[in-house]
């Protein structure tokens, strides 16, 4: 399977693809990869906003929207 067929690929087949090779990660290769240590800081950051309410919480919905809508921007 090359790019170009993944191109050419109806979005539920691209799905069912996505989901293959996510279980086939969860499988394989269950503790070979770690999270890098910004991710970790990352998230301590965004509870640490969360808590001092500095940042909220918005539907996953919600902020699709508003990622399309900046990147049509």
């Amino acid at each position: 399977m090359t790019t170009i067929d993944i191109a050419t690929m109806p979005a539920s087949e691209k799905l069912k693809l996505m989901e293959a090779l996510w279980d086939s990660l969860c499988v394989s290769s269950e503790g070979d990869f770690e999270s890098p240590a910004w991710h970790e800081q990352a998230l301590k950051d965004a509870e640490q906003e969360l808590a001092a309410g500095v940042a909220t919480m918005v539907d996953w919905d919600q902020a699709k929207d508003h990622l399309r809508a900046r990147k049509q921007a």
